[in-house]
């Protein structure tokens, strides 16, 4: 199916799912608002024209904020790190002339705690929409100087590439991503490639050095969902992946793969939704980690009854708890999740044209949820990002009326 279409229908079935819910005079009229009364927003290092934020915490509890600031001639991958509620000055990791810039397969920049950072872009590499490759880039002055990028995967198909997690694993890190190789057509078009998807979209990992070498790759689950964004997290057992994955039947619930003792195990179901839809959402889920503590967030809509989930493990990922349902009848997904301590997590998501977060307890309780910011259920309002530093939960999203990103910091 054509992945534009896909969305457009998907759209068209969550539709009955808007919200009324709106902020005026500086205050929400949703019940919860009162609960984010520490919420304090902050000023932005992006251009008025930017887009596609992104939060990474460091071990050491540095705060990074990329985004894509565009003018007519070129995109810009900038990012920016925060000290005591101030942002430093933007720096350019990147720019070019024919990146592939889209609102839900956003850049990310990752941080080793040393000197050390990652990030990567998307190219173009053929006519067509959705025929583009990752490209990376490493520094090791703490992003001061950048590497020449270098194409992550090593197929040479003009098919699409992308939604990529990154995070760093002991003296290197861990990059997982949507892989079109399998997708194309051979002579389907001249150039070679597709955009209807005739195969099967894979999802492959891999290690990568700090000056952005591969060392390792795998291929973790050879038929997954098209367009919804991969997570990754490091256990104590090693590095899981989560994502919308997609069964033979159209069911497109989330999986999980797990690197244990050199061997990355069968996909395998974090909770069955039986979820139906015969496009692809654009709409993938989230994980956080501590020690073998893991969470997952993610959205799904089985019956036409759009929710967003949580589901807790103590064994690294090998078993979950029942699903922890978060929303409130309104929700469209876009989801992200911190871990707080080992017993609890901090969840955000859309409801309706709200951003909410709420934390949520690995027995079932639930705190009071908060409002975050108004935005939009357009597809130019992002995926609303979230991080944790210390004590302060930091969130940013990208309003598209104003066409920038804004910030906000809360502290518990």
């Amino acid at each position: 199916m054509n992945k534009l279409f896909s969305v457009l229908l998907f759209i068209a079935a969550m539709s009955s799912c808007n919200s009324s819910s709106d902020k005026k005079d500086g205050k929400s009229n949703d019940p919860a608002g009162a609960v984010s009364s520490n919420l304090k927003s902050l000023s932005s290092p992006a251009d008025s024209v930017s887009a596609e934020p992104y939060l990474f915490t460091d071990k050491n509890g540095l705060v990074y904020l990329s985004w894509i600031e565009k003018t007519k001639e070129k995109s810009y991958l900038k990012f920016s790190t925060l000290n005591n509620e101030q942002w430093s000055e933007p720096q350019i990791i990147s720019s070019g002339d024919n990146w592939f810039v889209n609102w839900a397969d956003y850049p990310l920049l990752s941080a080793d705690g040393t000197n050390n950072l990652l990030a990567h872009f998307l190219e173009k590499s053929e006519k067509g929409t959705y025929t583009y490759d990752i490209k990376t880039t490493a520094s090791a002055d703490r992003g001061k100087t950048w590497s020449t990028s270098t194409t992550l995967h090593d197929d040479g198909k003009k098919a699409e590439h992308g939604f990529v997690s990154m995070i760093p694993y002991g003296e290197n890190y861990f990059v997982s991503w949507l892989d079109g190789r399998n997708s194309v057509m051979e002579n389907a078009h001249p150039g070679g490639y597709s955009e209807g998807h005739h195969g099967q979209m894979t999802i492959r990992g891999a290690i990568v050095d700090k000056k952005g070498n591969k060392s390792e790759e795998w291929e973790l689950d050879n038929r997954v969902c098209d367009c919804c964004q991969t997570s990754a997290a490091i256990t104590a057992n090693g590095p899981v992946v989560i994502y919308r994955d997609r069964s033979e039947e159209e069911i497109r619930d989330i999986s999980i793969v797990r690197l244990v003792n050199g061997q990355w195990t069968s996909p395998k179901p974090v909770f069955s939704d039986n979820w139906k839809i015969d496009g692809c959402p654009v709409n993938g889920p989230r994980i956080t980690a501590q020690g073998n503590n893991v969470a997952v967030a993610w959205f799904s809509s089985p019956d036409k009854k759009a929710q967003v989930n949580v589901v807790f493990s103590s064994d690294g990922g090998a078993t979950f708890t029942p699903p922890i349902r978060i929303d409130e009848g309104k929700a469209i997904g876009r989801v992200d999740i911190v871990m707080m301590d080992e017993k609890s997590v901090m969840v955000s998501w859309m409801e309706g044209t709200i951003i909410k977060a709420i934390k949520v307890y690995n027995d079932g309780k639930k705190d009071p949820s908060m409002f975050i910011a108004s935005s939009s259920e357009s597809r130019s309002s992002g995926f609303p990002q979230m991080t944790k530093s210390g004590n302060n939960l930091i969130f940013s999203w990208t309003d598209d009326k104003e066409k920038n990103i804004k910030v906000a910091m809360a502290s518990f």
